[in-house]
């Protein structure tokens, strides 16, 4: 994969699918097309897994954690009427150490 400092600046520091298929397009040299069609393939397998129930883990870059919360007793904080909050099932993720270093500037 492309170091991040190959990646173009983005409007308001954020990463688009068009961002990552032009990096594949201009670090591997395949058309824009195939680059693209391998970001949305990626990203497909990514969220089927999830949705199939699946952790997602990337080796150096981190882990997609679905979780299941249990019902539980909130409050509207307008009217400080209780309300009950539904189970529900949550996805998280938790960066590797070597992404953590990276974002603290210690890798």
């Amino acid at each position: 994969m492309a170091d991040a400092g190959t990646l173009r600046k983005v409007e308001a520091g954020t990463l688009t699918r068009a961002d990552l298929s032009d990096v594949v397009h201009r670090e591997i040299g395949l058309s824009r097309a195939e680059s693209a069609n391998i970001v949305e393939r990626t990203l497909h397998h990514l969220c089927h897994a999830l949705s199939e129930g699946e952790n997602v883990k990337i080796s150096g870059f981190g882990s997609f954690i679905l979780r299941d919360k249990g019902e539980r007793v909130g409050r509207n904080p307008k009217t400080g009427i209780e309300v009950p909050i539904a189970p529900r099932r949550v996805l998280t993720f938790r960066a590797s150490q070597i992404m953590r270093d990276r974002i603290t500037g210690r890798g």
